[in-house]
């Protein structure tokens, strides 16, 4: 008989064993457990056929229908999870811990493989997932206009022993459309708050943690709202660096890629920028003058940025100015100047 086990239990003893998820391949790609394996009773087909089946002549016929599917899988599934087994031992799940993964749970067991099940399923996982960002915590939020660089000076002050949840590299954008130039295609963001999440569970959060000033989008994905509720009421650290040092940053981080990929960047912001901007920005593209096409966007960004800042009327917004546009240097700036002026974050 298969072990149950509520999702507190359940994720610690992922950190030892295998998480096999029995849901459809299109279940496990909208969102999945970070590290589950997939290994679907149904395909993607199959699992449509078995629910209409359910809805219209009931539930005897779909489970008719859905032995009649994996009747002839059962050995490849077996040897699918004994390949991943640990010790003989799997974790398993499906959306509502339900007879996909008591089933094959059932399963595993006759097949001499220890197997525990979580209770309610993923749709549990997900539920402690959300709950998980309304825990209070002790947020800062770095700001700065474009080119400053918050990136990077985020991996100085990880380095520096400072925990940092590095949302834009979770999300796979830059937060600009600028910013989706050279990265792999984004998650979809049930996923991405599953990845985040991941990495917030590691944090202790009665000591401070810094992310980067972001909207409540990162290019298609969305923060879950138990943090950017958080987001909207944490102080904000702004570095404040000269538009010159700004573009120079910017000249050298977006140089690196193919005119045709900044081309479609200008497009997607040809409305934003205005008529006369973007005509100038495109021209400016075409002889290969990259500090001018910074120029013209900083324009728009840096308003846009700051729009956002004075609706909230620079209330827990603090400057710190630099000359340099040296990550570490500003890194050090900023984390002397918290521990100088806001030592105690109250927790949000």
């Amino acid at each position: 008989m298969s072990l149950t086990l509520d999702i507190g239990p359940f994720l610690e003893k992922a950190r030892q064993y295998p998480v096999i998820d029995v849901r459809s391949p299109g279940e496990f790609a909208h969102g999945h457990i970070p590290g589950a394996h997939n290994i679907p009773l149904f395909s993607n087909e199959e699992r449509a056929r078995v629910g209409t089946l359910y809805k219209q002549k009931g539930r005897q016929e779909a489970i008719a229908e859905g032995l009649e599917i994996v009747g002839p899988k059962l050995r490849s599934l077996v040897d699918q999870a004994r390949g991943l087994a640990v010790d003989n031992q799997a974790l398993v799940h499906c959306w509502r811990g339900g007879m996909r993964s008591a089933n094959f749970a059932w399963l595993l067991n006759t097949c001499g493989i220890k197997t525990s099940t979580l209770v309610k399923g993923y749709k549990a996982y997900r539920n402690h997932v959300l709950d998980a960002f309304r825990r209070p915590a002790q947020l800062l939020v770095l700001g700065g206009e474009t080119g400053s660089g918050k990136t990077e000076i985020l991996r100085h002050l990880a380095a520096m022993g400072e925990q940092v949840v590095d949302l834009e590299r979770l999300a796979r954008h830059k937060g600009s459309s600028f910013d989706a130039v050279g990265e792999k295609e984004q998650p979809g963001t049930e996923q991405f708050e599953n990845d985040l999440f991941t990495e917030w569970d590691q944090l202790d959060l009665t000591r401070r943690v810094w992310v980067e000033d972001e909207s409540k989008s990162i290019g298609r994905v969305y923060l879950p709202d138990g943090l950017w509720d958080k987001m909207k009421l944490a102080p904000i650290v702004r570095i404040r660096l000269p538009k010159k040092k700004r573009i120079e940053r910017l000249v050298q981080e977006y140089g690196k890629f193919e005119k045709k990929d900044l081309e479609a960047a200008l497009v997607r912001i040809e409305r934003r920028l205005g008529g006369q901007a973007f005509k100038e920005s495109l021209e400016a593209l075409q002889r290969n003058d990259l500090a001018a096409v910074a120029g013209l966007t900083l324009h728009y960004y840096d308003k846009a940025y700051n729009h956002a800042h004075e609706k909230r009327k620079f209330e827990k917004v603090y400057f710190v100015d630099s000359d340099t546009a040296h990550a570490g240097a500003n890194a050090e700036r900023i984390r002397a100047f918290v521990n100088s002026k806001l030592e105690t974050v109250e927790a949000v």
